[in-house]
């Protein structure tokens, strides 16, 4: 399959099927995530993947704590979006995903933020093309994870990805039109 037929099927995945994956395909896929280009070929991304049961479900408690003190403050247009949506504090695919990848990087780097970032968007596509599903997830309290899993002083966590066999029915959200997206040469109006 090539990039653009996968990037077109790639959507969300908050559920999963109950069957775990071969750890050889999310390693093929962290594979291709390490092969993403970084200021300075610093190559700033650290991947932890957790797979116990017991770890999934403190990574869970955690990331609810957070959750629902968010949601107490949620106003305006995001909390608007968040309610018609049916999204929570609860967050079930952190402890039903059969792996969680905990995605860091390392802010001494050049661009580090940036860089690790372009490792996720390989990581989301080599997902796809092994079958597998997820969300890139950011909690509200990244701190406290990074506690959790002993995260050295300069790693900074910039995603946690639930992955596993889909099992959502949801579709993708409708992506705006290439002519929306882009110009030539400069912005041809500027937007107040």
């Amino acid at each position: 399959m090539n990039v653009l037929e996968l990037a077109k099927r790639r959507r969300t995945v908050r559920k999963f099927k109950n069957k775990k994956p071969p750890i050889e395909k999310l390693l093929r896929a962290l594979e291709a995530a390490k092969e993403a280009p970084s200021g300075m070929n610093a190559q700033p991304w650290h991947f932890v993947i957790i797979e116990s049961i017991e770890m999934k479900k403190q990574v869970r408690e955690i990331c609810e704590k957070g959750e629902r003190q968010f949601y107490e403050k949620m106003k305006g247009k995001l909390g608007e979006w968040l309610q018609e949506k049916g999204f929570t504090w609860e967050k079930p695919f952190l402890s039903d995903a059969p792996y969680l990848v905990l995605v860091f990087a390392d802010v001494r780097a050049p661009f580090a933020v940036q860089s690790t970032w372009l490792a996720v968007g390989y990581l989301l596509l080599a997902l796809e093309e092994e079958g597998l599903g997820t969300v890139t997830y950011t909690p509200p309290n990244p701190k406290e994870i990074e506690e959790l899993v002993n995260t050295p002083k300069y790693y900074k966590l910039q995603t946690i990805l639930p992955i596993g066999y889909p099992d959502d029915e949801k579709p993708k959200y409708e992506r705006k039109a290439l002519k929306e997206v882009i110009s030539f040469e400069k912005f041809e109006e500027k937007e107040s």
